[in-house]
């Protein structure tokens, strides 16, 4: 029995012919196409809503981080702000204590002058009066002893004359008598006119002292005025200079609060953007851990889809070989009927081996074909999936490694920006230091400016009024006939001492 065309077929391209049967194998790829695809679609879906919670979950982390630094921030500085009016209050309160301090010594200054003033008035009054006295009882005491010598007088001269008329015996006695009496009346008329000059003298002396111990009595209130207006004037330059030192003591402290809560904000800011920065590269890092991973995924499923791809490629190609044997089948079938038409029938036997023998050879052919194609498939396949890993890890690393650097140079720009913004933070305390120091130091140089222009105008004004009253009183001791006061002053207390 001679053999058929499939019992001389190779082993594989005949089991391949089996197995590659139409219908069993359009049922195979239809049940992997329906199948594998949706699978897959789940899967990827499944990644990707777990890929989008981790991103919402970072990004919300992230904003809730910006929002708490925020707040941060806002804390600090409601801090500061409270610390700054506290340490302002705190120090008006202190100035104006000190002010209020500085009034009430300056009015019980003004109280113990006073004091004094009615004390040395009182003083002086009763110096005057007790001077007065001195001068009425020393007075008095010399008309007595004027008096006594007028007597003593007055009877010497009329003994003597009663001794010379004794002598003069031829003048009558009436005669005598009214000698007598007339030199008695000359002498008590030219007595009572030196008494009448003594206590002119008395009176005029005791009024030209008295002036004289008011005008020395004015001098020395002037010498007191001036000595409490230095007082009073030294006092309120001491409290000036007193409450200048404050309010340096004030600018030092309050320049020093300022650059401490600069600092305070400042370390704060960088302590802050520092923990973003370092929360963005983590973030960033697990991104691209993840970025990796997700790709170490995705090739290994893709090796572990790779034979049934390739499975399905194979089932393509032997479909496409199955199509090319029916082609020939069908050729060979139309090519057998149209030899038998035309060859005689003795020959139809030695056609149809040939052509057999034809077909058989054409299929083996088709056969080594279709396992060269398998095999080139599966090489290059394979070459295929590693360069195109190869390509996806590089680009993925490139692009990694370009937003890596993105992140650096943008997280750099924030670093620089925020040292600029300190650095005019910093210049702008300086300058507004400066000119409140500028300031304050004009406003202390004017003042004392204002306080020694006082001082010059009342002391000014007290030496013109105190002239003015010396001179009118000059002059009115003039117009009364009274000159060289002050001489005559001290003549009298050294004659009733």
């Amino acid at each position: 029995m001679t053999p058929g065309p499939a019992s001389r077929m190779p082993p594989r391209s005949a089991a391949l012919a089996a197995m590659l049967c139409p219908r069993r194998l359009a049922g195979n790829y239809r049940k992997m196409d329906t199948q594998r695809p949706f699978c897959l679609q789940v899967t990827k879906q499944i990644h990707e809503r777990e890929q989008e919670g981790e991103l919402r979950d970072q990004m919300s982390g992230y904003k809730r981080m910006r929002r708490q630094h925020q707040k941060q921030l806002i804390a600090l500085e409601n801090k500061l702000k409270a610390e700054m009016d506290e340490h302002r209050l705190r120090l008006h309160k202190e100035v104006e204590t000190q002010a209020n301090n500085a009034y009430a010594e300056l009015e019980k200054l003004a109280k113990r002058q006073a004091v004094h003033a009615d004390k040395e008035a009182k003083v002086a009054l009763a110096e005057e009066k007790k001077f007065q006295q001195q001068m009425v009882a020393q007075q008095k005491k010399e008309l007595s002893t004027f008096l006594d010598t007028q007597r003593k007088q007055y009877k010497l001269c009329k003994e003597k004359i009663k001794e010379e008329m004794s002598e003069d015996a031829s003048t009558p006695k009436k005669e005598k008598q009214e000698r007598l009496s007339k030199h008695k009346e000359n002498m008590q008329h030219s007595q009572a006119e030196e008494e009448a000059e003594l206590l002119a003298r008395q009176r005029l002396r005791l009024e030209r002292h008295a002036r004289a111990f008011k005008r020395n009595a004015m001098l020395t209130r002037h010498r007191l005025e001036q000595e409490h207006i230095r007082e009073e004037l030294n006092k309120k330059e001491s409290q000036k200079e007193l409450e200048h030192a404050t309010l340096i003591r004030h600018d030092e402290s309050t320049r020093e609060l300022e650059g401490r809560q600069l600092r305070c904000l400042q370390k704060l800011r960088e302590d802050l953007i520092r923990l973003q920065h370092q929360t963005e590269l983590d973030n960033q890092m697990e991104y691209n851990g993840r970025r990796q991973r997700e790709l170490r995924r995705k090739h290994v499923m893709q090796l572990r889809q790779q034979p049934k791809n390739i499975k399905s490629l194979e089932l393509a190609i032997k479909k496409q070989f199955q199509d090319t044997c029916k082609v020939q089948s069908k050729q060979y079938k139309a090519l057998r009927h149209h030899q038998t038409e035309v060859t005689p029938k003795g020959e139809h036997k030695a056609v149809l081996k040939a052509l057999k023998d034809e077909h058989t050879r054409k299929l083996a052919i088709l056969a080594q074909r279709y396992e060269h194609s398998i095999n080139c498939m599966m090489a290059s396949q394979a070459l295929r999936l590693d360069e195109s890993q190869e390509a996806e890890c590089q680009a993925l690393q490139q692009q990694l490694q370009q937003e890596l650097e993105l992140l650096n140079a943008y997280q750099s720009k924030i670093k620089t920006r925020t040292d600029a913004q300190h650095q005019r933070e910093r210049h702008k305390l300086q300058q507004k230091v400066s000119l409140r120091r500028a300031h304050l130091e004009q406003k202390m140089e004017d003042e004392l400016l204002s306080v020694q222009k006082d001082r010059t105008e009342r002391v000014k004004h007290l030496l013109e009024r105190e002239e003015r009253e010396l001179d009118a009183f000059d002059a009115e001791s003039a117009r009364l006939g009274f000159a060289n006061l002050a001489a005559a002053l001290d003549w009298a207390k050294d004659d009733y001492r």
